[in-house]
């Protein structure tokens, strides 16, 4: 056993992600985080999953990377459909066989790789995804273990899902509409009872939240007082992404070729469009997005890719081929204003490039944060799962962002002059300045807001 004299030697923590971008994203940003101060720390997941955190990571560099310990939780052959951009809802339920395979199998590798742990340390600490109840089963069954879960979504949905009538929504006028609204029944059924997502909060010792005072102060009070009433501590350690330098983001790994574009452009002038890695709009949808771009003759930089495959290694070029002739005639239409990405793009040194006015996207939590923290307003688009809550947050709350398209019609083609509408509105109105001011001084406080990760750290290694 470890009996080193500093007390951060003798713990260990295990991460352990669900395997899906934003959340294998958040937890490696984390313990890049834990790393900084000290900690062991050691990153359960699928070999392709950790190789997916590994290269789709930004702003940290390489030799960061080799603080945390990697381990292959070694689950079965699961299919890896291409996702489906007609499909009635626009879940991703095509990751649904991956999701499956993942929670059926990986409590065995994980249990070998806790107990193997165990031995050498004083403490162990899993800190996993609140989808991963089994890891949390798993710490418990450790004499010296113990297990907090990442709430990897905001943490104001919360006082949501306990009371729908709950006093800061309404005093902040706050419609919350129950998760399960914008997802299947298939996902439901598996989140509660296979994943056993709730459990994950009533059976460990307490939670992380990717949140700050900064932006849900009073939501995370409540939360708090809550969890203490059951003897769980909540700690509030976000932003998990780091926070860069906000003037040109020269920060990074390997420099993509867009950063040297917008470091072309004048400040504040580029609009940034992105749809995460769990949309794929429809042909129509696409075509009347890139008429309004150009309509609007914005400058911008537009991320067009399907969603992920349950193996990005194994993806085809299919997404790009869908699109192959609309983009050949759309980039001669806006050469020299705007930029179409196909592959993976750095979100997070786009958002914290100086360049970058505005950022239209799907209001997922790791984007909403990025976006929050580097200043950015937000374009709202929801499309499925927490992200109508997060549009709900950004434009009503924060006050910065407006509205594209609401959830309620996401059966329907957005046109063209409606999406160019909010776009100009956004980057040349009155309206859209004060928005984007707001979202400046959002940032600011965000950038000198205390988050709770020493407390955390203090905690763990007592």
């Amino acid at each position: 056993m470890a009996t080193k004299g500093n007390p951060a030697e003798t713990v260990a923590i295990v991460a352990v992600p669900f395997p899906a971008q934003g959340h294998l994203n958040q937890l490696l940003h984390l313990s890049l985080q834990l790393t900084s101060h000290g900690l062991t720390v050691h990153y359960a997941a699928p070999a392709t999953h950790v190789r997916q955190a590994q290269e789709r990571v930004h702003g940290w560099d390489d030799k960061a990377l080799l603080s945390i310990q990697f381990h292959d939780l070694g689950i079965s052959t699961y299919v890896s459909p291409p996702p489906d951009p007609t499909a009635d809802s626009p879940f991703p339920s095509h990751l649904m066989p991956l999701w499956e395979t993942y929670t059926a199998d990986a409590r065995a590798p994980l249990s070998a790789l806790l107990d193997e742990l165990s031995a050498s340390y004083r403490r162990i600490v899993v800190v996993c995804d609140i989808m991963n109840f089994f890891a949390v089963e798993e710490a418990a069954r450790l004499p010296n273990g113990e297990a907090f879960s990442l709430y990897c979504t905001a943490v104001s949905a919360i006082a949501g899902h306990m009371d729908v009538g709950h006093r800061l929504l309404r005093e902040n006028n706050l419609h919350y509409v129950p998760a399960e609204t914008y997802i299947t029944k298939e996902c439901l059924d598996y989140a509660r009872q296979r994943a056993r997502a709730s459990q994950s909060i009533s059976s460990g010792a307490g939670i992380l939240a990717n949140a700050c005072r900064a932006l849900e102060g009073d939501f995370i009070d409540v939360f708090a007082e809550t969890l203490a009433a059951g003897s769980k501590k909540l700690f509030a350690v976000g932003p998990l992404n780091p926070l860069l330098d906000t003037s040109t983001s020269k920060q990074g790994r390997r420099r993509h070729e867009c950063l040297d574009w917008l470091d072309r452009q004048p400040p504040e002038s580029v609009l940034y469009v992105s749809f995460g890695t769990t949309s794929s709009l429809r042909v129509e949808q696409v075509a009347e997005l890139a008429a309004a771009l150009r309509g609007s003759k914005q400058r911008f930089i537009w991320v067009l890719r399907d969603a992920d495959r349950a193996n990005i290694f194994a993806d085809s070029d299919e997404s790009e081929s869908r699109h192959a002739k609309l983009l050949s005639e759309f980039s001669k239409q806006t050469e020299g204003t705007g930029l179409v990405i196909t592959g993976w793009a750095p979100q997070l040194e786009i958002l914290a490039h100086g360049a970058t006015a505005a950022f239209m996207s799907h209001c997922g939590w790791n984007s909403t944060m990025e976006s929050m923290s580097h200043g950015k307003p937000i374009l709202a688009w929801p499309m499925h799962s927490d992200q109508p809550w997060d549009a709900e947050l950004v434009c009503k709350y924060f006050k910065a962002g407006l509205l594209v398209r609401p959830w309620e019609k996401h059966g329907e083609v957005v046109p063209a002059a409606s999406i160019q509408e909010v776009i100009e509105k956004m980057m040349t109105s009155d309206e859209g300045l004060a928005i984007r001011e707001r979202a400046k001084a959002l940032g600011d406080a965000v950038r000198s807001s205390l988050n709770e990760m020493e407390d955390f750290i203090a905690h763990v290694t007592r």
